[in-house]
């Protein structure tokens, strides 16, 4: 079996199964607490978790044990990888990237950590871009720098119908400042240098849903974009059909469910946009 460098990442990254099968990327589940059960986030009923948020219920999250890391690492190693890359969400977000770190020092083969200073799309589209220079042959340098640059280049542009669950979770990051605001006031957020950033208050949730794309279709410009739009109980469609109209960059726009453990944190009702340049 020929050797091939193998692609990681969690499930904070939202790819869908599709596409994480398409590119033979192997996600690692970031596990979720809610009430007394604990499980891989992807077990919970996303409906059944928004209800449960509403109704007040402890909803919190931890890192993958390292040993689902180490398993999975093993795995790829067995399959004939003669190295790895991993790439995770924020470590000012989670501690999943030192779990992951962990785990890499009781593997055979070389891992290489990335830790990707952001989350949701921007990390999938990073993780597909590695998956796909690593598919083409690609040596490992090439894989990391696709993987950089993606992520380099990306930008997650977040509604959020409260703050009150990033305060709770304690991921508010510098959008702490916009705490106080009127109820009427919609946040609009972005990753920035690793933590939640603010970027807009917006009376009214269609205008700030209005701003939100006007913001995307500002980073994309006119170069080849793909986008990403992500929803937590939330209604995309109307989002969906303006980014369609308005970024003639755009490839196929991937619509799917934010992870459940970003749901956890940023709460019912919000809808991410990723914008992520494809050249």
């Amino acid at each position: 079996m020929s050797a091939h460098i193998a692609v990681v990442t969690d499930s904070t990254s939202c790819l869908p199964e599709k596409l994480a099968a398409q590119w033979r990327i192997s996600v690692v589940q970031v596990q979720l607490h809610v009430g007394d059960q604990t499980d891989d986030e992807h077990r919970f009923d996303r409906g059944d978790l928004v209800q449960t948020m509403k109704s007040g219920t402890a909803v919190t999250t931890s890192p993958p044990d390292p040993g689902a890391f180490f398993w999975t690492y093993q795995d790829a190693a067995s399959a004939g990888a003669s190295a790895i890359v991993s790439l995770h969400i924020s470590g000012r977000l989670s501690q999943t990237v030192e779990a992951a770190r962990e785990a890499a020092q009781q593997v055979r083969i070389p891992v290489h950590i990335l830790d990707s200073g952001t989350a949701s799309m921007s990390l999938g589209y990073a993780a597909v871009s590695a998956a796909r220079v690593a598919g083409a042959g690609g040596q490992l340098e090439r894989v990391l720098d696709a993987a950089e640059r993606r992520v380099r280049n990306s930008t997650e542009l977040i509604y959020v119908d409260t703050l009150e669950y990033l305060r709770r979770s304690g991921r508010i990051g510098a959008a702490q400042s916009m705490l106080g605001s009127a109820f009427a006031i919609k946040p609009l957020l972005t990753v920035r240098n690793g933590e939640v950033s603010p970027l807009a208050r917006v009376p009214g949730t269609k205008r700030a849903m209005n701003r939100l794309v006007d913001l995307a279709v500002k980073a994309a410009g006119d170069q080849p974009v793909d986008l990403a739009v992500t929803r937590f109980g939330s209604d995309e469609s109307e989002v969906v059909r303006r980014l369609r109209e308005r970024v003639p960059g755009a490839g196929d726009i991937v619509v799917g469910d934010a992870s459940t453990v970003i749901g956890a944190h940023v709460g019912p009702g919000a809808l991410s946009i990723t914008v992520s340049p494809s050249n």
